[in-house]
């Protein structure tokens, strides 16, 4: 990989979570009639079958992680964790009076903040909840994330004993010097522990996320990051560029630019990481995603069912995800939408028997084919127009913007078709770029999104 290619495609680019992407959603506040409408029309379509994904939001934290990007609340005071949990129950049966049938549990993800900044006990009325009029899927899938640090047997075996069989782990770094500079301290000796343990308790998927480029990040450190990693062998790997957006999470403001690696060292950081993981039997799935050949990730993807939403690479695809708890995003396909940010507002709301939300976007005959475009070209590595029902006016000015793409080797360009290099495995994101209309139609005149690379 040319340097002159990195520098090239060096430029904010989305993350294509969603397509359209978060900025580019409709401003004003959802229209909740319509937005219940969507959220009915999903689930008759999809729940008998395919059934629906859950995403519960679980914000507070013990002490803040300077690097992170999640939308948290910082406390020691535990006593928050039974009302929250009261309030998301709520904001859940808001939605059961919406549906037609019980609801199908494919999926439930328990995100943060820190899910185990939560007593197991909290945790098992949040599922019980959850689940008491519903019905849990033959090939359902329970996964949360937790900190090594706080993560206890109890924690493990309460999720366990209520159908959680995925566990992610969020590391980044071993180094110590990392670990102090962004406020996430836990040792190899504490997540050898927690594995181990989650695996002898009957776990069958761990996940370990760790991030390159982050500040006083060295070679060094990576490559024992890495050694350490493979030595416990989780099943999957998710291995992110770091994301340096200070003017959103003013806790990144705790280092500047010059302690953050150099374009040229965060690449070498990248290349060795990669390097290592493919080495040690790790497959690339996607973008940013490892993982061994025994996981469903990658029989996901060889079998073409890699499906990416707002919870990332996922085995199975639903078409209606429900987020539930503050800043939570639903999905119902023809429709996103966003909970409030702030957890008195979130909780006002919910008391008042409102649904909770504050943006949202309904989405445009061309949104949706653009946006299954830009699933394909992140989950299959490839996307074809072929069928007139995936073309759309917007569509040939994109296929001219990845004419360039294409010479600098990134993509094959066909009349009809497009396939990803290996070289362009690496920038899937600035290859969706291309296709995205309403970024094209409406260019931002303020730093908005994280560096591509």
């Amino acid at each position: 990989m040319t340097k002159e290619l990195i520098d090239k495609y060096h430029v904010p680019a989305p993350r294509y979570t969603s397509y359209p992407t978060v900025p580019y959603w409709d401003q004003e506040t959802p229209q909740i009639e319509r937005w219940k409408e969507s959220v009915q029309i999903s689930f008759d379509q999809s729940n008998a079958t395919d059934g629906i994904s859950l995403y519960i939001h679980l914000p507070y934290c013990e002490s803040l992680c300077t690097y992170c990007g999640c939308n948290t609340r910082i406390t020691r005071n535990h006593s928050v964790e039974d009302p929250y949990i009261k309030a998301v129950l709520k904001e859940w049966e808001l939605y059961n009076g919406l549906f037609s049938a019980k609801p199908v549990i494919r999926e439930i993800h328990l995100g943060g903040g820190t899910p185990t900044f939560f007593s197991p006990e909290n945790l098992q009325n949040l599922i019980e909840g959850l689940l008491k009029n519903s019905v849990v899927h033959k090939d359902a899938e329970f996964s949360f994330e937790a900190h090594p640090a706080n993560t206890t047997e109890a924690h493990l075996q309460t999720l366990f004993d209520l159908g959680f069989r995925r566990l992610s782990l969020g590391i980044q770094d071993f180094d110590p010097r990392v670990q102090l500079i962004i406020n996430r301290i836990q040792s190899y000796t504490q997540v050898k522990e927690v594995t181990e343990l989650a695996r002898a308790i009957g776990y069958s998927s761990i996940n370990y996320d760790l991030i390159y480029g982050l500040p006083v990040q060295t070679l060094e450190g990576i490559e024992s990051t890495i050694e350490q990693t493979l030595t416990l062998r989780p099943d999957r790997i998710a291995f992110y560029s770091y994301a340096h957006v200070p003017w959103i999470k003013p806790g990144q403001r705790r280092y500047t630019e010059k302690d953050l690696p150099s374009l040229e060292l965060k690449r070498q950081l990248y290349e060795l990481g990669r390097k290592m993981l493919t080495a040690a039997g790790y497959e690339e799935i996607g973008m940013d995603h490892f993982s061994l050949k025994s996981d469903s990730l990658y029989q996901a993807e060889i079998n073409g069912r890699l499906h990416r939403n707002f919870m990332g690479y996922t085995h199975q695809y639903t078409q209606l995800m429900i987020g539930l708890g503050v800043s939570s995003i639903s999905d119902t396909w023809l429709a996103f939408g966003q909970n409030v940010k702030k957890v008195e507002d979130y909780q006002a709301l919910i008391h008042q028997e409102k649904f909770p939300l504050f943006k949202g976007h309904f989405l445009t005959d061309e949104d949706l084919i653009i946006r299954k475009h830009i699933l394909n070209i992140m989950c299959k590595g490839e996307t074809s127009w072929e069928d007139s029902s995936m073309v759309c006016s917007s569509l040939s000015a994109g296929i001219e913007r990845l004419i360039p793409v294409a010479e600098d080797g990134l993509i094959e360009l066909g009349d009809k078709h497009l396939k990803v290099t290996n070289a362009g495995k690496r920038f899937l994101r600035n290859i969706c770029m291309a296709l995205d209309a309403r970024l094209w139609a409406n260019q931002p005149k303020t730093t908005m999104f994280s560096m591509a690379e």
